[in-house]
């Protein structure tokens, strides 16, 4: 009798085998582990219908409260429009320069719109969302009666400034200045007004919107040296939400506003001089369509 494999007689050995009701046995892979999962931060604000956002409450006219205690501002406003797009009401913690990066590594914000630059040291502690919203870079504000015409004149003079703020140190490192750091604006003008400094350090474009002001507080007071360091800005979500659902969608959230032209409107609306930064973002992203 010839013991040569026959599919035939496999197939009818198989089917007696069936027929008794017998198993057969056959190589099974072991079932995979279990891992344990949790949300991604996109699902989670979704299913808590709750967004917290980290904005400033002392940088008018991007983040402040108004004369009933209402946040408002350009970036209050870019956080109102995250949460109608999601569907979901928006919890407002203010947060200074010092504290927003920690606020939101640690979690008690779900988002951080709150002027900040965009910088390589930073994009190591949270996640800073691309493409950029906006732009600015640094100036010094001074008395008219102090007439410079060169920032190396600052050298060894003291200067106010905000805790945190990126260009407190290139101030230092570059042109020699002395650097007073306080935690929020109001305590830098009050050492102004005791002469405790001879000028502030700060945002350009916030300056410039200062020096504009129709009640005339400024009115003493000029911008006479060129910017420095334009740098962009960057909202941000939590470095591991970064490649993630929720950082994805951000992403997107902010190259729609260039896209449509919303953030010139809010910029706008704000009463702040057009930014060429984002006309610039506009006019790449814009629908080359009529």
């Amino acid at each position: 009798m010839s013991l040569a494999f026959s599919p035939r007689r496999a197939l009818l050995a198989l089917g007696a085998v069936l027929a008794l009701g017998v198993a057969p046995v056959m190589a099974q892979t072991p079932p995979a582990p279990a891992v344990a999962t949790t949300p991604d931060s996109l699902s989670r604000i979704i299913g808590e219908g709750r967004l917290r956002v980290g904005v400033r409450a002392d940088y008018s006219p991007w983040g402040f409260r108004n004369p009933t205690g209402a946040f408002q501002g350009m970036e209050v406003e870019m956080a109102r429009d995250v949460g109608r797009t999601l569907g979901v009401t928006v919890e407002f913690v203010p947060v200074v320069a010092s504290n927003r990066m920690q606020f939101l590594a640690q979690g008690q914000i779900d988002l951080m719109i709150a002027t900040m630059s965009d910088t390589a040291e930073r994009r190591g502690t949270v996640g800073i969302v691309h493409p950029n919203y906006y732009s600015s870079g640094y100036n010094v504000l001074l008395p008219k009666s102090v007439t410079v015409r060169e920032w190396e004149q600052l050298r060894g003079r003291q200067l106010c400034a905000i805790q945190g703020a990126w260009y407190n140190r290139p101030a230092t490192e570059r042109f020699g200045a002395e650097v007073t750091a306080f935690t929020g604006i109001a305590e830098v003008e009050t050492a102004l007004t005791q002469r405790r400094c001879l000028g502030w350090i700060y945002d350009d474009n916030l300056i410039a919107v200062m020096l504009a002001d129709p009640s005339g507080r400024w009115r003493d007071w000029h911008m006479p040296l060129p910017s420095q360091s334009d740098t962009p800005w960057g909202l941000a979500v939590r470095l591991d939400d970064l490649n993630r659902p929720w950082g994805r969608f951000m992403s997107g959230m902010v190259a729609q506003w260039h896209r449509s032209g919303q953030l010139l409107d809010w910029e706008k609306a704000a009463g702040i001089a057009e930014s060429a930064y984002l006309r610039r973002m506009h006019d790449a992203l814009k629908d080359f369509l009529p």
